[in-house]
């Protein structure tokens, strides 16, 4: 496995998580990286990328959520404030393995992690 997503849980409206995501074999250390999510029935859809030139935020958690990274413990990490049961269903890490125009497009990421399952209650 090469890359580990932890950090999900359960909390309520208005709580905080902070997702982590491992790159065990300390291959992608110049690659970006993203966070997607996917919530039952939906589609996967973009939530945050970070690269050497920046970061990328998806409108619908822009200003709540926050993309970062520590090279040197080979982790991404997502911290999520201010959640809503909206923001419910697994998050997926991923590396952007082509160089599309935006960072969004989930069709230029891979080495997608197991996923991680964040419940927001009301």
């Amino acid at each position: 496995v090469q890359l580990q997503a932890s950090g999900g849980g359960l909390v309520q409206a208005g709580g905080s998580l902070t997702l982590s995501c491992l790159d065990s074999g300390r291959r992608f250390t110049n690659y970006a990286m993203g966070w997607f999510r996917q919530a039952p029935g939906k589609e996967r859809e973009f939530v945050a990328a970070i690269s050497w030139s920046g970061s990328s935020t998806a409108d619908s958690v822009k200003g709540r959520f926050t993309i970062s990274r520590d090279n040197a413990r080979n982790t991404v990490y997502l911290q999520m404030n201010s959640l809503k049961p909206e923001d419910t269903a697994v998050y997926y890490c991923a590396v952007r393995v082509l160089p599309g125009s935006t960072m969004s497009d989930p069709h230029d990421y891979g080495y997608w992690g197991q996923g991680t399952l964040v419940t927001v209650s009301s």
